[in-house]
């Protein structure tokens, strides 16, 4: 998975690239098949408390891919990521659980539910944790960089990042385009959250970026001011370690810690409470510890002006921030300049959220000019809204032309998905149906049939077994 390895003729390959020729990606995550409600993530107040309800797999992956059609209809380019194999009967095994898989599923589901529902996550379909991306323009050897991130703070995500790193590197196999970092230790000086704790700003998207990295605490030294009643996931130290994997410089590069009152208040990533698209950073006034440090960083560094769209606490609470997920929202361009927010339906049942987008995000000066309601809502009872469902990739014309496997979305590619998912998820998964082997069965041959239809190569555990 690694390839490390630096060019002599730096930022050669992006150079011959002209500013539009780049356009921005993004890689959805499709549900996968074992979608649930089990709990499993402290400090996510939605997945807290929508813990053991029944859950509906196949409508969840219905609506993460009419997200996804609506996005490129509207002329957005949308790509799709496959879920991971789920449960994860090898971790099962590593951790002492023997015989063939019906024996392993009841022995967990007897001896170690939590274990097993965990083992049974369907998390990677929140790709904004999958890894940080950084552009060909803008890194030390003019490729595209990808770090998975380690997602050490939970047992459920840590056990992603293998297939990950196997799946981003299948479809973006391309050495001369593509440069592939292994994750960091796993470890809490390390700890790695990904793309959802990351945000590029620039003025155009083949234009030279500015990366802001947000994180929750510091491992080495720091003040010792941290949230006090849910965990920071990300560390000032992983972020930095990202950075120079990628090759950026300190001109490029603004760390602001994330404010630990909105922390505890259920702010688990820095995308709960800001996203930032071009030159706007759109953000709640309890996303950063230190406000002003962070906007002046940010204002300095950039090449073009920054257009901080703030959203005072007196307009919309940090529990309505967290309920509706305002800031979970796609922050998307459209060729004339303006901007186009996506958010989740839960902003239309907040009163005080509805009247923020209306009277002041679209009525204010800025270039957010269409909001755009999605029903995504068996991702919201776990916490995930919009922006968590997908990975955000600046690709010139002959990066995307060198992507390898079949994952733009188009009409054809939409209808296989949707007739894939009918056939093969179920409308109800309790926690009882997690330990039934005919599930785990079941998945396999849906995986296997999605990657033909992916047209990738063998990226699951049970396909290089």
């Amino acid at each position: 998975m690694s390839n490390t390895s630096t060019r002599s003729d730096t930022n050669t390959i992006s150079q011959t690239s002209h500013a539009s020729d780049y356009r921005e990606v993004n890689f959805d995550g499709l549900v996968g098949p074992t979608h649930n409600y089990s709990g499993l993530a402290h400090g996510n107040v939605a997945s807290m408390n929508h813990g053991g309800l029944v859950s509906n797999p196949r409508e969840a992956a219905l609506q993460g891919l009419a997200k996804m059609k609506a996005l490129k209809d509207a002329g957005y380019l949308q790509g799709v990521l496959p879920p991971q194999q789920r449960p994860d009967l090898g971790a099962l095994r590593a951790l002492g659980f023997t015989g063939d898989n019906a024996t392993v599923l009841a022995r967990a589901a007897e001896e170690a539910p939590q274990v097993l529902r965990a083992v049974c996550s369907a998390s990677s379909m929140w790709t904004a944790n999958a890894g940080t991306i950084t552009p060909s323009r803008d890194s030390g050897d003019g490729r595209v960089h990808f770090t998975p991130a380690n997602l050490q703070s939970s047992f459920h995500r840590y056990l992603e990042p293998d297939t990950t790193g196997r799946v981003l590197s299948a479809i973006f196999s391309d050495s001369q385009y593509f440069a592939h970092h292994p994750s960091l230790p796993a470890t809490p000086a390390f700890s790695d959250e990904g793309a959802a704790n990351h945000t590029r700003l620039c003025a155009e998207h083949g234009e030279a970026g500015v990366h802001l990295y947000v994180y929750g605490r510091q491992a080495f030294g720091g003040d010792g001011v941290e949230p006090r009643l849910f965990p920071a996931r990300q560390t000032l130290e992983a972020s930095q370690a990202v950075a120079r994997q990628h090759g950026l410089s300190d001109s490029q590069l603004v760390f602001a810690q994330q404010h630990p009152d909105a922390i505890d208040a259920g702010v688990f990533h820095n995308d709960v409470i800001a996203v930032g698209n071009g030159p706007v950073l759109l953000y709640h006034e309890l996303a950063f510890r230190d406000e002003q440090a962070t906007l002046d960083e940010l204002s300095e560094k950039m090449p073009e002006p920054l257009i901080p769209v703030r959203v005072p606490l007196e307009a919309v609470s940090i529990e309505d921030a967290v309920a509706s997920y305002l800031f979970n929202s796609q922050l998307l361009s459209n060729a004339d300049g303006s901007m186009t927010l996506v958010v989740p339906g839960e902003c239309q049942e907040r009163e005080a959220v509805w009247r923020c987008i209306q009277d002041y995000l679209l009525a204010g000066n800025n270039p957010i000019s269409e909001v755009v309601v999605k029903d995504v809502k068996q991702s919201m009872r776990n916490g995930g809204g919009p922006a968590c469902l997908r990975l955000r990739v600046v690709l010139s014309r002959a990066e995307r032309e060198a992507l390898s496997g079949r994952v733009l979305l188009d009409d054809a590619l939409y209808e296989e998905l949707v007739s894939w998912v009918e056939r093969h998820y179920r409308d109800r998964l309790a926690s009882e149906d997690l330990a039934d082997p005919v599930l785990a069965e079941q998945v396999l041959a849906a995986l296997d049939e999605l990657t033909d239809i992916l047209q990738l190569s063998a990226v699951y555990p049970f396909q290089q077994a």
